[in-house]
């Protein structure tokens, strides 16, 4: 069977995901703090799921040319922020330190996963396919918008802890 472009784009959504699994399982490794620990390890198996699902459906498209029809259930990104940056998490993060860099690049990578789940779906004519890459999108924009809450948060502490600002 010839390669096609939906498979293609289902083996670079892999190694995406598998990337982040391990960025963010390498970050709650070194992670000093307990709770800074679990939120990378929370993070870790939210893209591994990613990785499961995504190779069921390069599975089911590379036997059957079809993707699988599944239910996937939306993920509410408008309160993650507020309960993942509880107070314990930023006392625990230095604002200047591993665990805030990793933050920075870590948003970097959901906005690049975001733009090609929400790029694919916009392409895709296969209706399960579309559903895939619409949750994803829906589910990496909420990684990336507590990522981007989290690096916020974190930046204004530094700027209150070394009086960076103009007032």
């Amino acid at each position: 069977m010839l390669e096609t472009n939906a498979l293609k784009i289902l083996k670079n959504a892999i190694l995406l995901e598998k990337r982040g699994q391990a960025f963010y399982q390498n970050t709650a490794d070194q992670a000093q703090g307990r709770a800074v620990k679990e939120f990378f390890e929370l993070m870790a198996d939210e893209e591994e799921e990613h990785i499961r699902i995504l190779s069921e459906q390069f599975k089911s498209l590379k036997n059957n040319n079809k993707f699988k029809a599944r239910g996937y259930l939306s993920k509410d990104a408008s309160n993650l922020a507020s309960e993942v940056l509880t107070r314990e998490i930023k006392e625990q993060i230095s604002g200047s330190g591993f665990e805030s860099a990793a933050i920075s690049a870590a948003a970097a990578m959901e906005q690049k996963a975001v733009e090609l789940y929400s790029q694919r779906a916009e392409t895709a004519e296969d209706p399960e396919e579309k559903k895939l890459y619409q949750w994803l999108a829906q589910w990496e924009q909420g990684h990336l918008d507590m990522l981007l809450a989290m690096d916020k948060e974190l930046t204004e502490k530094i700027w209150n802890d070394n009086q960076f600002w103009p007032f």
